[in-house]
């Protein structure tokens, strides 16, 4: 049997660098943030939402108070709806997060907790397991505005996660270099599945050639171009040029039609 615990997300904020937009709900590949987050616990035996109610995920959902009074008013809203023994705290704008990421945390947290660390090796005090009595005990106590203040001194164990579950998206940029994240992550499962070595893929010219024949032919062409391209490569009778060939097809194609 595993770990029970309850899930907490902090999931509120302007977003003012995106825009002022709710920013856990922006996509990252086609899919709100905030869902991504919420697959990662999916686990968990209630999921608490700090933040405006949103259609999806299910969940409870709270709000601090005073609103927008920052991460420990939040903590100290959604601990309250905490039943369970060990609790998993996150924020709402980590997209590149993963159940086995969440069931590390778990296993690696002794009687405290355990925090993520980032590639240089800080805390992350937003993805982090913990023992829901040791934490709610601190809470009560603690009358600062910082997590780092509140959850130093528990001294938890320091877990450095495989991918980076850790990047959290700011701005748009930030968005941009999450979806390109996601897409390595499944380009690789797909090579795994497939038996094709990642090194013979080039994703980036895939990706300009399904653009090209998007915008320029229709839609549902891009797959299927790709699809037919790949088809050719392993029959080997396509050139060397050919991703180049079709990308200029696809620029031509409303002039040849005319």
């Amino acid at each position: 049997m595993g770990v029970l615990f309850d899930a907490v997300v902090l999931a509120g904020g302007a977003g003012r660098r995106v825009g002022g937009v709710d920013k856990p709900a922006l996509p990252v590949a086609g899919r709100p943030m905030i869902e991504r987050v919420a697959e990662a616990v999916a686990g968990s035996r209630r999921l608490v939402v700090v933040g405006p109610r949103r259609p999806r995920p299910a969940a409870r959902y709270v709000l601090e108070e005073p609103r927008g009074g920052g991460p420990v008013p939040a903590l100290r809203a959604g601990l309250a709806e905490v039943e369970a023994p060990w609790v998993v705290l996150l924020a709402g704008d980590l997209p590149l997060l993963r159940p086995a990421h969440v069931r590390a945390l778990l296993a690696a947290a002794p009687r405290t907790g355990a925090v993520a660390v980032d590639e240089a090796g800080r805390e992350q005090w937003l993805l982090g397991a913990w023992h829901t009595p040791v934490l709610a005990e601190a809470l009560a106590a603690y009358t600062g505005r910082s997590l780092r203040g509140l959850m130093g001194p528990l001294r938890p164990v320091r877990v450095a996660l495989p991918g980076r579950p850790w990047f959290d998206c700011d701005t748009v940029d930030d968005l941009e270099e999450a979806e390109m994240n996601v897409l390595a992550e499944w380009t690789a499962l797909v090579c795994e599945e497939l038996g094709v070595d990642p090194a013979t893929v080039d994703r980036d010219l895939i990706l300009d050639l399904t653009k090209e024949v998007a915008h320029g032919v229709a839609r549902p062409a891009a797959p299927l171009t790709a699809y037919l391209l790949g088809l050719a490569q392993g029959a080997g009778t396509a050139p060397g040029d050919a991703a180049a060939r079709l990308a200029a097809l696809a620029r031509d194609w409303p002039r040849e039609e005319s």
